[in-house]
């Protein structure tokens, strides 16, 4: 039974479980072996990216699947019986319809009093990295991977489910055909993951001027950046602490949980140190699935960076912060802190479902803003009002 609410909910995090032709069915013929391909080895349905078997998700036919919010408590720092995490996943399930299938979904959607969501990757968010070696094959994967998006999906469908195609800045100019496809499309949001970029001419900021034509569509159409978790270029960090250098979900580790490199943090300081906001006025970013911890600290580096060195910025940064950023906390998160820090109108509702590590009944994520003594206007503003905002475009 869901949460009752006095309004129906936008919820800016949730998730389908990618197609098993997801990245085939219109990948270019000759790109074929360098992306994508499923084989069987050892009687196992397994998934090759670059002809190497690939780990971020450990089922990636995701059937079966654990259902939706099964971890909920160990994500709230609350494993009793220290069971290692990838057996708290309980009995997996067939994968269910509306996994898969738009219209399934929007029915689940309305028992939920859904009113939209933003639809995001699974799979996808672990890709790029992957393939990061070889940038044409790169940007032909997830060309495939945007059109197979738009045709299952919809960047718009029924203007309830927003769908995001994932664009990587590898290829400066391939990722403005994208967007430009995108937008023709009627996208409201885009999604890629933060950290630095691996072009043809090495590792880049983002904001470096060299992807400046990409930031002027998105400043000009109006359409909200997304930056969501996943397999980034930090991950080759933790080789050099004896870890192994790829992401996996759930085979954490005490370390992985206590490691302070934090790609989204760094993200949106280069952003602000590099003057992108300045150049383009009109850009709106929001962190999904990324949790909030950082925006703490990057705010104490902000005040001191500001205190020392005023003239390097063309304001306070913390007030560019505000202005241009949008936050989606973790449930589990310590909610006050973060309405104290930066108000209702810059935090987004994001349950996570169907994963295991989010909520099993999304409307339920308002027991948790309550907690933090939010009132029912501010509900709202984070649960429904904000959503709609972002996915209204802001042209210029």
């Amino acid at each position: 039974m869901a949460h009752e609410l006095p309004f129906r909910f936008f919820d800016c995090d949730n998730h389908y479980y990618e197609a098993l032709d997801a990245f085939t069915r219109y990948i270019e013929p000759e790109f074929r072996k360098r992306t994508m391909q499923w084989v069987q080895i050892d009687g196992k349905t397994r998934l090759l990216v670059a002809e190497k078997v690939n780990k971020f998700i450990p089922k990636p036919t995701f059937d079966p699947v654990a259902a939706p919010g099964v971890m909920d408590e160990y994500f709230r720092g609350r494993n009793p019986k220290s069971a290692d995490p990838s057996k708290l996943m309980g009995e997996l399930e067939p994968i269910r319809p509306e996994y898969r299938d738009r219209d399934a979904r929007l029915a689940v959607m309305d028992e939920q009093g859904m009113e939209a969501c933003i639809m995001l990757p699974t799979l996808g968010v672990g890709m790029e990295v992957a393939l990061c070696h070889d940038i044409p094959a790169l940007a032909a994967a997830f060309r495939a991977f945007n059109r197979w998006v738009e045709e299952d999906w919809g960047f718009a469908y029924l203007n309830r489910i927003f769908a995001a195609p994932y664009i990587t800045l590898a290829d400066p100019d391939n990722a403005v055909r994208e967007l430009e496809w995108a937008l023709e499309r009627d996208a409201r949001f885009l999604v890629m993951i933060p950290g630095p970029v691996l072009t043809e001419v090495g590792p880049k900021a983002p904001a470096d001027p060299m992807f400046d034509a990409f930031w002027q569509l998105v400043n000009d159409s109006g359409i909200t950046v997304l930056y969501h978790g996943g397999e980034t270029h930090y991950t080759k960090f933790l080789a050099e602490w004896g870890e192994r250098n790829f992401t996996e979900a759930f085979r954490a580790n005490a370390f992985r949980g206590l490691v302070s490199a934090d790609p989204m943090q760094d993200t949106i300081a280069s952003h602000l140190a590099l003057g992108l906001f300045k150049r383009f006025p009109n850009l709106r970013m929001a962190s999904i699935e990324i949790g909030s911890a950082w925006v703490f600290h990057l705010f104490e580096k902000l005040s001191k960076s500001y205190g020392q060195v005023p003239h390097l910025f063309p304001e306070d940064p913390r007030e560019t912060f505000k202005r241009h950023v949008w936050v989606s906390p973790f449930y589990e998160d310590e909610l006050r802190s973060l309405l104290e820090l930066l108000g209702a109108e810059r935090i987004l509702m994001g349950s996570d479902y169907p994963h295991v590590e989010g909520l099993a009944d999304p409307a339920s994520y308002i027991k948790d803003l309550e907690n933090f003594d939010y009132t029912p206007e501010q509900c709202e503003t984070v649960m429904r009002t904000n959503g709609w905002e972002l996915s209204t475009r802001r042209p210029v």
